[in-house]
């Protein structure tokens, strides 16, 4: 009978299975901070974490909070709520160079075809979570601060995200736009000028 019903709990076991979740996550740095009060000292964490869908979404988000699982789970949240979508090629590659800075860290991204991923800490990490396959980076300041090179990676990224890239036609036609409310506004304040005369 123990027999049985051990085989009956392990196929439970089996058939129970935890849902795949939306994003993929990795913590990128975890940092106790001190706080200091009238009653004395404070501890926290800080946690930065970067978390993407490798379909071409990406976040990172920070959480600050007493325990270490409470900051994890902010800083999800938070890399959720920062998520770009990126405009990638059909070879999942970006679509020209990009660089930026922020603070003392500074990167470039261009595309290669053919060589996959080559790229090194933070950079690999954020590349590697936006699903994009066919990139060089490139750390070129000196800091060795994984937080800012993290944004600076993320801010290179925001330059060819899908809010930013719109298409040729939406471009030409949000100039059409433009071009036709600036004529309405000066044939107004033409007719104004003539019935002021």
């Amino acid at each position: 009978m123990d027999k049985s019903n051990e085989k009956r709990n392990n196929n439970r076991r089996s058939s129970f299975s935890r849902p795949k979740p939306e994003f993929d996550q990795k913590i990128l740095d975890i940092r106790r901070v001190t706080r200091v009060v009238a009653g004395g000292r404070r501890f926290s964490f800080s946690v930065s974490l970067v978390a993407g869908d490798r379909k071409g979404a990406v976040g990172l988000g920070l959480g600050k909070a007493g325990d270490t699982s409470l900051a994890i789970n902010k800083a999800l949240r938070n890399a959720k709520k920062n998520m770009v979508r990126l405009k990638l090629t059909k070879n999942m590659s970006i679509p020209h160079e990009v660089t930026a800075k922020f603070g003392s860290a500074r990167v470039t991204l261009l595309p290669n075809r053919g060589r996959g991923l080559v790229a090194g800490s933070v950079v690999r990490d954020i590349i590697k979570f936006a699903g994009i396959r066919d990139i060089t980076g490139k750390i070129l300041a000196g800091t060795k601060n994984k937080l800012n090179n993290a944004k600076a990676v993320m801010k290179a990224l925001s330059g060819i995200s899908e809010k930013y890239s719109l298409p040729v036609d939406a471009l030409a036609s949000n100039n059409k736009a433009q071009i036709s409310e600036v004529a309405e506004v000066s044939s107004i304040s033409v007719e104004k000028v003539g019935n002021n005369l």
